[in-house]
């Protein structure tokens, strides 16, 4: 059984706008979200974990999805909003996948991917290839070398994980204070291969006001080809 964890408990410092119920082709960002893996025939449950403020929102906005177990309140870190949502997980559930609510373009056939690949290897994630040339600069925005970005990778989301993995992962976390910013970072911690799947679809984060228009094109690109 995979049960997803859709972590909405960000205040969208960066984008200066409520980006998780913005709207994109006819629907909040959030929606998206959460339909991609209500349709996904992996999925068995959806725990969306948001900020404590927000969670009758939430509640209303998604009535009527039948995945959707409990909106529960998360923390300060996104790492915090995890556990949290590791905490709220069904015994019986097998695999762990952990999205973000931001990225709205995340697709059933990617979730079944990434699926697949947690089953044969334990951990695995989305990731798209790094294409644009890499630069290390100093403080003063000077350049210092290039960065060769052969076998470089962006982290995306779904990450998916034996449910064992990821929770032994997060009791490593907290027990060694460490800060993480997505759940192949924890796991790393703990020596164990994470398997990537190389995407080459849309599948960005909405983090700036200018992404919106970019993701309604790509949404409505694809509801028209559908």
């Amino acid at each position: 059984m995979l049960t997803a964890i859709i972590v909405a408990a960000g205040r969208s410092r960066r984008a200066g706008f409520d980006k998780i119920v913005a709207r994109i082709a006819e629907k909040p960002v959030i929606v998206h979200a959460v339909d991609a893996f209500e349709g996904a025939p992996s999925v068995t449950e959806i725990l969306i974990v948001t900020r404590g403020d927000r969670l009758d929102e939430l509640k209303n906005l998604l009535r009527g999805r039948k995945k959707v177990k409990d909106v529960i309140a998360g923390g300060e870190h996104r790492q915090d909003s995890v556990k949290a949502g590791l905490a709220a997980v069904r015994q019986d559930a097998r695999y762990v996948a952990v999205h973000d609510a931001a990225r709205p373009l995340v697709t059933q056939e990617q979730i079944e991917s990434v699926f697949l690949a947690a089953c044969d290897h334990g951990a695995a994630a989305l990731a798209e290839p790094i294409t644009d040339t890499l630069k290390r600069v100093d403080a003063d925005l000077r350049v210092i070398e290039s960065i060769d970005r052969r076998q470089l990778f962006a982290m995306q989301t779904p990450q998916i994980f034996a449910r064992d993995l990821l929770e032994e992962a997060y009791r490593a976390v907290f027990a060694k204070g460490l800060q993480v910013t997505d759940e192949v970072s924890a796991v790393e911690h703990l020596g164990k291969p994470v398997r990537l799947v190389a995407n080459a679809e849309p599948n960005f984060k909405i983090t700036f006001e200018r992404d919106l228009p970019v993701a309604d094109f790509v949404m409505r690109a694809r509801q028209s080809a559908a």
